[in-house]
């Protein structure tokens, strides 16, 4: 194949990467690192590369608006100098003269990556997708091409990018950086000499620590910027209430829940004993029917009490006539309506909730997940935050959660069960002081 100057020249932190023989990457980069140029370039030189019939390559970002602002100039501006290359506008793609094709794609519908094959994936800021698309879309997708991938972004706080890069003790992954099948970078501000001194001093003299940490210095410990429950719940870790928590049979479970259409449904499960609030399980899917959801509360076993609903749960459907609280009626899940109310006043209420909340550590841990990450939209044009949350995978939890933490003030759940799937429970005590 002759050799095309594509007008890229990398640096010198990159090129470590560009060489790898690894089949697996992360990378952790300060802003404005060029750790997303570098990426595309690697998606188009091995799609250039690739001697398989129809090679398929793709950048993912968490927005398919965000892949197009971030990634797809670097594209058309690398892209099209290539003899026989066409770029479809419409489709975010590049089309390569050897069949091959670099295309863009948001995390935010994962489900429309099901049926793809890859050989090569960038997950770009994969700290803000939904931990579900890796394990359940992408990688099965690089299967029977033996694809490769790279993981790339900075960190917001530990999450699954963080178990990505330093490893998950309950699966016993050793993490990125600790394995010799994995290619790691980690660039921080203060260690590449890519950004000018005097800009890192104007940076750190406008921004917090935390924020500086997080967006220089790679740091996975500084708090999410923007996040709304940051500080309740490092609390909660400090005091040890995030932790092992023991299920009383005899005491009634309520549920919240975030009911989705075409997106997620989230459910938490609680028991309230005097002032405790002890958080004991949680559960999310997608795709299915509300039958789905009462089967889930029957294989659970608890014995219920009250089932917190947002009020939009009344709506009657256009095509049935029939409102999913009915519906969720007839399958033995009695319904309590929680008033209408702003999601302001709601994050609120659950600030204050969540200092008298005990989380099981194990059973609720996408659920906690989705608390941390849960912050406000950020404008990047005025660069200020946004008074709205941001709309994403963390919103379900997020939502659900909200239902009870409204309600806890002013309603306690109900002693005797309220549906069929529950019978007469026993008040109990302290499980702190037993």
């Amino acid at each position: 194949m002759s050799t095309v100057d594509l007008g890229y020249r990398a640096r010198s932190q990159f090129i470590p990467y560009h060489r790898r023989k690894e089949r697996w990457s992360c990378i952790v980069a300060h802003r404005r690192a060029g750790k997303t140029v570098a990426c595309v370039m690697d998606l188009i030189d091995a799609a250039l590369r690739c001697d398989k019939p129809n090679p398929r390559f793709a950048y993912v970002a968490p927005f398919y608006t965000q892949a197009k602002d971030i990634a797809w100039s670097y594209v058309k501006q690398y892209g099209a100098v290539i003899p026989g290359a066409q770029v479809n506008e419409s489709e975010l793609r590049l089309d390569l003269p050897n069949g091959g094709r670099v295309r863009l794609y948001g995390a935010e519908n994962y489900d429309r990556l099901r049926g793809l094959y890859f050989d090569g994936v960038v997950l770009d800021e994969y700290a803000d997708m939904d931990p579900r698309v890796w394990p359940q879309v992408v990688r099965p997708a690089l299967s029977d091409r033996k694809g490769w991938a790279t993981f790339i972004g900075t960190p917001k706080g530990r999450n699954d990018f963080w178990r990505i890069w330093a490893g998950d003790p309950e699966t016993s992954w050793p993490g990125a950086v600790n394995s010799d099948e994995w290619f790691a970078l980690m660039l921080k501000a203060s260690e590449t000499g890519i950004v000018a001194e005097e800009e890192l001093r104007d940076a750190r003299s406008m921004l917090s620590e935390d924020e500086y940490e997080q967006e220089y210095e790679c740091s996975f410990e500084a708090a999410i910027k923007g996040a709304f429950y940051a500080d309740q719940l490092k609390r909660a870790r400090e005091e040890g209430r995030i932790c092992r928590v023991p299920i009383e049979r005899g005491l009634p479970v309520w549920t919240a829940w975030d009911l989705g259409v075409s997106d997620s449904t989230a459910i938490w499960f609680g028991q309230t004993a005097g002032q405790e609030e002890r958080i004991i399980d949680y559960y999310e899917a997608n795709g299915v029917g509300l039958d789905h959801y009462a089967q889930v509360l029957r294989d659970k076993g608890y014995i219920y009490g009250t089932h917190y609903f947002p009020h939009d749960v009344a709506v009657k459907s256009l095509s049935t006539g029939v409102s999913r609280v009915e519906t969720l009626r007839n399958l033995g899940v009695d319904a309590y309506i929680v008033p209408r109310h702003s999601v302001m006043d709601g994050i609120n209420a659950a600030q204050r909730y969540i200092d008298r909340c005990w989380f099981d550590e194990e059973r609720c841990k996408r659920g906690l997940e989705a608390l941390t990450q849960y912050r406000r939209e950020y404008d990047e044009k005025l660069k200020v935050f946004k008074k709205a949350p941001l709309h994403d995978w963390t919103s379900h939890g997020a939502d659900a959660f909200r239902m009870r933490a409204a309600m806890a003030d002013v309603h306690r759940p109900a002693l005797r069960s309220r549906n069929r799937y529950g019978g007469q429970p026993n008040q109990s005590g302290s499980w702190l002081a037993a």
